[in-house]
């Protein structure tokens, strides 16, 4: 029996109780009675971190700060971390731990604080000097060779051998050294949230989820308060008819951290202390007040839109020994980590990412003009690109979206029109508020002569725009109409 008038209580109940259950994708069919996941992202140590910096805040604030963030970080953690050099790109760790009471207390991981396995898993590049950070998902289920623990899922690494394994896994894994951890409990995300004055997500498609979350949110930018953006990061079940729900729910989890921290470093001193308090019991690390003070210091000037860059671990799904396991692909990860490893995005173009064009959109996904002359070169000089660009035939055929941002009745319908009658497959909307120019956003290089085509066809004069995850990527293009067409 569906429920009205639901209380926050139940709410909130919900947003932690159900993450986790069968899935009725074939991926997540054998993955029944899950408890509530947690997230980990390394956003939430550079807000941090900027937050602290920028409020101006006291040492004996920091005092506390320091205390809470370093909980349960003990030596043989400290030992295990490499030393990094002052402002050069180094990796940092974080781990979204399942502290799962039921599980906690039941046999099969016995009681203790060992018993816990990490939930979600996060390999990050920070470049202090370039101010940007790579963010790398890792399966929880990869099957990993684990030593003397034989062949495990890498989520076992914590519970077999607290923060250190996990540390020393993920570093034989990647072939790189982790200078840094963090642990992250994400119950909180809904404080956060709510302290920043709610954020806002570009979904790829509607978000329905009545049986679980009881999510009902459209496709395209939405607005959301904690309880909706964290249920969003639990709502897996929203996605089971395209595979992998897993896979969407990390996606979502990465918007929603960046959406956070691009609201928060746009708030005032007052609205930077409360989302400070809310985030500081959430984060374990071995980094310092002092360290993060300092790495804020680097780091201020990001911009949140574009120089946080995600994506995850290719992997294929298998099933082995009566369990669901995910397999690496290991020269495409080889690929991703040398493209991280050079600080760029972990996906060329969007068609290497699983979850583009479906969750919400992240913004490292998408290849830029200056990605793909990045691509093709080992210079910084793009001018071959743009060479490239400019002497490209228009095409005339695609899908596009024309979005009335002009305030005039109709303007939309009737561009939309011309381009059906040149060979589109158009369709038209009113955009989200109204707006004075004109843009045309396309998907990916390969529909950059579509975009060509449109601003042909319409008369326009702009120059096409490539999508860097602003906007929805369902269609090829997209066209924003301003006032500048009146």
């Amino acid at each position: 029996m569906a429920r009205k008038n639901m209380g926050d209580e139940d709410l909130i109940r919900d947003a932690r109780g159900l993450s986790r259950g069968s899935s009725r994708a074939h991926y997540a069919q054998a993955r029944s009675q899950r408890r509530t996941h947690r997230i980990v992202k390394t956003v939430l140590v550079c807000v941090l971190a900027i937050v602290v910096a920028a409020a101006g805040l006291g040492a004996a604030y920091l005092g506390n700060i320091n205390s809470r963030l370093r909980k349960n970080i003990d030596s043989s953690l400290l030992g295990t971390l490499s030393k990094k050099e002052a402002g050069k790109p180094f990796y940092m760790l974080l781990l979204g731990v399942d502290k799962d009471e039921a599980r906690a207390k039941g046999s099969e991981y016995g009681s203790s604080e060992g018993a816990y396995r990490s939930d979600s898993i996060m390999l990050v590049r920070i470049d202090p000097q370039k101010k940007k950070a790579t963010l790398v998902s890792i399966p929880r289920d990869l099957r990993v060779d684990m030593g003397e623990y034989g062949t495990q899922k890498i989520n076992a690494a914590y519970a077999l051998g607290g923060p250190t394994l996990a540390v020393k896994t993920v570093q034989k894994l990647s072939g790189v050294k982790i200078s840094h951890y963090a642990e992250i409990d994400m119950d909180g995300m809904e404080k956060v949230v709510d302290a920043v004055g709610g954020v806002t997500v570009n979904l790829g498609v509607a978000v329905k989820d009545p049986k679980y979350t009881k999510l009902d949110l459209p496709a395209g930018k939405v607005k959301l308060n904690g309880k909706k953006a964290a249920l969003l990061c639990r709502a897996r079940h929203a996605y089971d008819s395209y595979g992998a729900g897993d896979f969407y729910r990390a996606a979502n989890q990465r918007a929603v951290i960046a959406a956070v921290a691009k609201k928060v470093l746009s708030s005032d001193v007052a609205t930077m202390t409360k989302t400070v308090t809310a985030m500081a019991d959430m984060v374990h690390t071995d980094m310092s007040a002092t360290d993060i003070v300092s790495l804020a210091s680097d780091m201020r000037g990001m911009d949140t839109s574009k120089d946080i860059m995600t994506g995850m671990a290719p992997t294929d799904s298998s099933y082995i020994d009566g369990g669901w396991y995910e397999i690496l692909r290991e020269s495409a990860w080889e690929k991703m980590m040398a493209r991280v490893e050079k600080g760029k995005s972990p996906y060329s173009n969007s068609d290497e990412d699983p979850t583009s064009g479906i969750a919400a959109a992240s913004g490292s996904a998408k290849k830029s003009k200056s990605s793909a002359a990045d691509d093709s070169s080992s210079s910084d000089d793009s001018s071959s690109a743009d060479e490239s660009a400019s002497d490209m035939e228009p095409s005339y055929e695609g899908s596009v979206r024309v979005l009335n941002g002009s305030g005039i009745s109709g303007l939309a319908g009737q561009s939309a029109n011309s381009l059906s009658n040149a060979g589109f497959e158009a369709t038209a909307g009113n955009a989200a508020e109204t707006t004075r120019k004109t843009k045309v956003i396309y998907n990916g290089d390969d529909a950059l002569a579509k975009a060509k085509g449109v601003i042909e066809t319409l008369g326009l004069d702009v120059e096409p725009i490539a999508n860097d995850g602003s906007y929805v990527n369902t269609q090829d293009v997209i066209v924003i109409l301003g006032s500048d067409q009146g």
